[in-house]
């Protein structure tokens, strides 16, 4: 193994409360964008493009396929590039590419194949991008302080959830599904430049030279593969990602092609996700305390479960409330069990490791959110979009079973 246990360096104004706030501040706009963005894209091929529902697969397959393509070395450039400065530069990158859509709507010559690119752009920028959050977090706040602090952030996401598909909805009545992303644009600006106010902190030592990138990522793996907390939870998080990719494909055409809604109404409806995941934000806290991280993870994946076979008995009508329950209750279930398995990671994993744990992790987990879009796009072409959500119910159903299996099943806290 290559890694120390050296304490992170931070600089002097990295534990000020003003630098939390700020970092906090950027991740939430840059998120409410994203939200936006999460709507109205697919809505541009729907309304625009006429797409079909493989082709919004491969949009959303390729937002996240940046995950199997960079996933793993991310952890090593977080370490080896200047923090801040990366940062600010994706942000900027990635304004450039949402407004790259409109300006293409507005010339006449919008392809599905840009939506595509765009997307896979967007995804590869957000992979380091978070991993650099994810490691940051941890030498701004005590360690005390990680559960509290990341159930906030998944607050703040869930609330942009919340908001931002309505707003999406709403914003592409009245723009049009291009120009509603320059809104997205817009946010990637602002959190470039409230991260650029931000001190120059060093996240986590950096690599022993001499030590090869492969090296540097062998050793994030094996730590994660061998460790028997993370290993189980890993795997659950990738089964729970594989159905994530899976209804972010379908969930669109099965509400506006299936039940028949309105593209204003369809933000409204996603958003009872950012329901979910808000309730998820505030309960897991309360509920790690009460009865110990271990067991409300299990109880999670068992919740989240349960909520996901209510999708596809969805109708329309007041029917559509079935949609509304099952999507609050999988996203408050995949929130809660995130919270408490990523602050598990930030705790365990040794300082100059944690980027690469991280990366490791999301890799692994995220990269499957990709396969869960297209097997989604594949089995609606064959069974029809109703067919394709109880199938991935199917994937659902094992996620628990993971967890029953492993250590997990015996403990009350992950340790």
């Amino acid at each position: 193994m290559t890694h120390t246990t050296v304490a992170p360096q931070t600089s002097e104004h990295a534990h000020r409360p003003g630098v939390f706030w700020r970092y906090w501040a950027a991740s939430t706009v840059s998120r409410a964008g994203d939200a936006i963005t999460a709507v109205a894209l697919p809505l541009v091929a729907i309304e625009l493009l006429h797409a079909t529902t493989l082709q919004i697969s491969l949009i959303t397959a390729a937002g996240y396929a940046a995950w199997l393509l960079i996933g793993l070395p991310a952890g090593v450039i977080v370490q080896r590039l200047p923090l801040r400065g990366t940062q600010v530069a994706l942000d900027i990158l990635r304004a450039v590419a949402v407004l790259s859509v409109p300006v293409a709507a507005a010339l006449g010559a919008l392809h599905l194949a840009l939506l595509v690119a765009v997307a896979l752009l967007i995804g590869l920028a957000s992979v380091v991008f978070d991993v650099g959050n994810s490691t940051f977090l941890p030498s701004i706040v005590s360690k005390e302080e990680l559960t509290s602090r990341n159930s906030l952030t998944s607050a703040s996401n869930a609330a942009t959830e919340l908001g931002g598909p309505s707003a999406g909805g709403v914003l592409v009545q009245i723009l049009g599904p291009a120009a509603t992303l320059l809104v997205d644009a817009v946010s990637y600006l602002v959190s470039a430049v409230l991260l650029r106010s931000l001190p120059r902190p060093s996240t986590a030592p950096s690599p022993k030279s001499g030590v090869s990138t492969v090296e540097l990522i062998k050793d994030g793996w094996r730590f994660v593969a061998q460790h028997k907390i993370i290993r189980p939870c890993v795997v659950a998080a990738t089964l729970i990602n594989f159905s994530c990719g899976a209804l972010t494909a379908l969930t669109p055409v099965f509400l506006v092609r299936t039940l028949d809604v309105s593209v204003g109404l369809v933000g409204f409806l996603m958003a009872s996700g950012g329901v979910g995941s808000l309730l998820g934000a505030a309960l897991t806290p309360r509920l790690g305390k009460r009865i110990g991280s271990a067991r409300t993870v299990l109880y999670a994946t068992v919740f989240l479960m349960l909520s996901q076979l209510l999708l596809p008995l969805a109708g329309s009508g007041w029917a559509l409330a079935v949609f509304v329950i099952g999507n609050t209750g999988f996203s408050c279930g995949v929130v809660v069990f995130s919270i408490l398995t990523r602050t598990h990671r930030q705790s365990v994993a040794p300082p100059d490791l944690l980027p690469r744990v991280m990366a490791t992790v999301r890799f692994v987990s995220w990269g499957a959110i990709p396969f869960g879009a297209l097997a989604a796009g594949m089995t609606a072409t064959a069974f029809g979009t109703r067919g394709a959500l109880w199938l991935s119910c199917t994937v659902g159903l094992l996620i628990p079973l993971i967890l029953l299996a492993s250590p997990v099943r015996r403990a009350r806290e992950l340790v």
